[in-house]
């Protein structure tokens, strides 16, 4: 095991590009790390990086106590893990797991014995005389992981290792990914562009775009205290709502002034909840994420809560809950409710926001 510092990590490629800009990251032993964002990131660059695979332009990778800028990818002590499986078909499955000891010439019988202990931990002792042809994708994806793990690197490296499986089978092993995470205490970076299987898995997730890191935290932090408005849409299902306002301080206590058509509506919020340099005037998004709107019986007015009301344009029963869109003043709020809603599609819906629950991100 060991820990990773990144500090300053760049890379530019030769027509200009930079995909990755001065990332400076410290993962600590044992931690798993899910670096999470849009296409064209950066997030597999870095982790190529890390690799060995993609040179480093600037700054510093060390592994441990080592500087690995130059390092060759077999002596950097890692193990990676791919989105193609990328196991030989003519080799059983116990021969793909052996395979990196075999050419390191690690005897037979130790050999043997780390295979055996690597299938009893994924499950796979009941096929390992069969070939990858005769595997489901779920299957092949855990051979894979066995051959990282008979190597017993100080470190795992994961690139969208569960995008190739159905849905069912991504969080079946990627629950299996967590406890093998767990029991072995390897350190791991993992790489998805999925925000909620970078919230299952990780201890911190890393949050990138167009090469640079926006927010780390736990994803308990990152999802609560968005550093931004692009963390707080990016994070959650339904997608935060954004809604442009203008923050007022002239009486004293923060407010955002929305215009919903015609109507202007005067939202107090939190001062904690203001993200960035916040100034009497100043234009702002206001965040409210659909699960923190609530369905009220009328739309009386309160100085302690945001109230407004609207036509419901469309309705999505996920049995759980239900997903409502609210065309408030021609700005359309998504709403998520528990269980079955009460309101129905062109019924108007009264609805509340309590100051807590709202982010105000400044440019």
């Amino acid at each position: 095991m060991a820990t990773m510092t990144l500090d300053k990590l760049t890379k530019t490629y030769d027509d200009g590009f930079t995909a990755v800009d001065a990332l400076s990251l410290d993962i600590k032993d044992g931690e798993f790390v899910v670096l999470v964002g849009p296409s064209g990131c950066g997030k597999s660059t870095t982790l190529r990086m890390i690799a060995g695979l993609e040179s480093i332009n600037a700054g510093s990778l060390c592994i441990g106590e080592r500087e690995v800028n130059r390092v060759h990818p077999k002596d950097r002590d890692i193990a990676m893990v791919f989105q193609n499986y990328a196991l030989y078909p003519h080799l059983t499955v116990a021969e793909n797991m052996g395979f990196a000891l075999r050419m390191s010439r690690t005897p037979k019988q130790e050999r043997n014995e780390r295979v055996n202990k690597a299938a009893a931990l994924l499950g796979l002792e009941s096929i390992l005389d069969k070939k990858p042809g005769q595997l489901s994708g779920g299957q092949r994806q855990r051979v894979a992981l066995g051959r990282a793990i008979v190597r017993k690197p100080a470190a795992f490296l994961f690139d969208e290792p569960l995008s190739n499986l159905d849905p069912d089978r991504r969080v079946a092993t990627r629950a299996e990914i967590r406890r093998i995470q767990r029991d072995l205490g390897t350190t791991t970076v993992y790489v998805t562009h999925d925000h909620e299987e970078a919230m299952a898995l990780g201890d911190k997730i890393v949050i990138l775009k167009d090469g640079v890191l926006q927010q780390v935290g736990t994803p308990e932090e990152v999802y609560d205290n968005p550093a931004n408005l692009f963390v707080g849409t990016f994070l959650g299902s339904p997608r935060m709502n954004a809604i442009p306002a203008t923050l007022s301080l002239d009486d004293g206590s923060p407010h955002a002034v929305v215009r919903f058509g015609e109507r202007t509506v005067r939202v107090p919020v939190d001062r904690d909840r203001v993200v960035g340099d916040a100034k009497d005037g100043s234009a702002v998004t206001l965040g409210i994420r659909p699960h923190c709107v609530h369905l009220i019986d009328g739309s009386g007015e309160s100085t302690s809560q945001a109230q407004f009301s609207g036509k419901v344009i469309d309705v999505e029963h996920l049995g759980f809950a239900s997903d409502l869109i609210v065309d408030v003043g021609g700005f359309e709020l998504s709403v998520r409710t528990d269980g079955e809603s009460r309101v129905r599609l062109n019924e108007t819906a009264h609805l509340k926001v309590l100051p807590a629950d709202m982010h105000v991100f400044t440019a």
